[in-house]
């Protein structure tokens, strides 16, 4: 555990740049562990570089970080736990893509025994599993607020990457196909109806989804983000780094 108000005395005679190159330093390979890991990690050693970074937000007004946030990013390091509730995550194959049109999802590739060298050969024939969670997002009253709209998912060769053009395509075909003439929202039932998932796991997205999630970028640049999250005022929140990617 490293003294926190040491720590914070220091980075104040940091450059921004360098805070967040210490940043991603100290995240690096560290996305793997557990949840209740990387929330001991966040308190004991994040949070000083998170409160410093958050000071010198260059837009702390909400309105100017939507134009900001349009684009690809990939979350680098996150504790959020709706991230994992499915086993073989591909960080490098994980993306948040934000549209100019009011939408962004958040879309990752699973790939199960991808984790353990010694399992990849004899799953090489086992489908990726690609899940998209994707909602709408606005301004009101100075805040963000995001709206849940679905829960999509496909299954696809292990062997040919999701790539960010593949993802990208994928989410706009969607917002085409199911959103464009309609703003009503998608049933949910329907598209949690995910016959390669067990009921134990459904019941974990709904829980997640039918929340109403609050947003706040403690720190945001057109290059990399601090974005602190909770599923609802009483959850304990979650932090995620997220660096462009597009």
């Amino acid at each position: 555990m490293v003294n926190i108000i040491s720590v914070q005395k220091k980075l104040t005679h940091c450059s921004t740049t360098e805070i967040k190159n210490q940043i991603l330093e100290l995240v690096k390979g560290r996305n793997i562990e557990s949840l209740k890991t990387k929330v001991e990690f966040y308190k004991n050693q994040l949070s000083p570089y998170f409160d410093e970074l958050s000071r010198r937000n260059p837009f702390p007004n909400v309105a100017e970080q939507v134009p900001i946030v349009l684009g690809v990013w990939t979350p680098v390091w996150s504790t959020i736990p709706f991230q994992d509730i499915l086993p073989g995550r591909i960080y490098e194959q994980s993306y948040q893509i934000f549209h100019d049109n009011g939408y962004y999802a958040n879309i990752a590739r699973y790939a199960l025994g991808n984790q353990f060298a010694f399992w990849r050969k004899f799953a090489s024939r086992i489908p990726a599993y690609d899940l998209m969670v994707m909602q709408k997002y606005s301004v009101q009253n100075e805040q963000w607020y995001i709206q849940n709209v679905g829960i999509f998912q496909a299954l696809r060769n292990r062997e040919i990457p999701l790539t960010i053009d593949v993802a990208d395509e994928w989410f706009t075909t969607i917002v085409d196909s199911k959103f464009k003439e309609s703003a009503s929202k998608v049933d949910l039932e329907q598209e949690l109806e995910l016959e390669t998932m067990d009921r134990n796991t459904v019941k974990k997205f709904e829980k997640a989804y039918l929340a109403t999630s609050i947003l706040e970028h403690l720190y945001i640049d057109s290059e990399f983000r601090l974005v602190k999250s909770q599923r609802e005022a009483t959850q304990r929140p979650s932090y995620t780094i997220a660096v462009r990617k597009r």
